[in-house]
């Protein structure tokens, strides 16, 4: 056994399992083997409170039971297998974000809703992903001003699922590009090959022409801004088809003015996949 068991109790803890499982399992792993007898003496648990913990480690696949005549022992899994776990933590997490949506939609704040506009505000990291993953749901095609890499931004997990999701679902992409966001860029793809969006295209407008100092998207009736620079990271949907609208022919206007991003040519369908967003 680990000199330290304190970095086991630690994390048992964050998975919110009792204080009991973390002594249970650590017995298991410094003794091999044991019955139900030898175990309760080693782990300083009750016989009876000590069934009902074999049962929630048998649960997160913790423990593994061999049966011989008349009596069982039981002995400790592979740690590796709390991976089953985190992923089960993970879906929950998804679906809770996913009623969290649908919650916000039912119970707006008055002030900012009105059978024309619809108004979100989102705050700190985790808010600013909830309006990516809003975007996988866009049924029409999404037109983006990026100041800089959405990757940069999120961790590189978040991101490869954004785009999965993006690409399950067909969406398209179009996409402007200014001097910060192919600084960045580059940086990016000199470190990381990760998941492309299938249906994207892109273009470059000098800061000369239109300096781009905010990642804007717009998609069915959304506006949606991005601020993630000098400590602050929020965002805003605007809920209102008019609005989205407008915005739309910016867009284009400015996109009739853009030209093909440096190392790409001048039609970015199908772009190279080291390249791709």
């Amino acid at each position: 056994m680990p000199s330290d068991i304190t970095p086991m109790h630690a994390y048992f803890a964050k998975l919110g399992l009792e204080p009991e499982i973390a002594e249970i399992y650590l017995a298991l792993h410094a003794y091999g083997p044991q019955s139900i007898l030898k175990l309760a003496s080693n782990a300083k648990i009750e016989r009876t409170r000590l069934y009902r913990l074999l049962d929630t480690l048998a649960e997160h696949n913790l423990i593994e039971v061999e049966v011989l005549y008349k009596r069982k022992l039981y002995k400790a899994a592979p740690i590796g297998n709390l991976q089953i776990l985190l992923t089960k933590r993970e879906q929950e997490v998804r679906d809770l974000q996913k009623e969290l949506v649908e919650l916000q939609q039912k119970f707006q704040s008055p002030s900012l809703h009105s059978p024309l506009t619809h108004v979100q505000f989102y705050r700190g990291e985790e808010g600013v992903k909830q309006m990516f993953w809003n975007q996988t749901k866009a049924k029409s095609e999404s037109f983006s001003i990026l100041y800089e890499n959405m990757q940069t931004l999120t961790n590189i997990t978040f991101f490869e699922r954004w785009v999965e999701r993006c690409n399950m679902n067909g969406l398209t992409f179009k996409s402007i590009a200014g001097d910060h966001f192919l600084s960045t860029q580059r940086d990016w793809y000199t470190k990381h090959d990760n998941e492309k969006l299938q249906k994207w295209q892109g273009r470059y407008l000098p800061d000369t022409i239109f300096p781009i100092t905010h990642s804007m998207v717009t998609y069915d009736d959304v506006v949606a801004y991005y601020n993630w620079k000098d400590g602050e990271v929020f965002g805003l949907e605007v809920y209102n088809n008019e609005i989205a609208a407008a915005q739309r022919n910016v867009f284009n206007m400015l996109w009739e003015q853009g030209q093909g991003i440096p190392g790409h040519g001048e039609k970015n369908e199908g772009l190279k996949p080291d390249k791709n967003l």
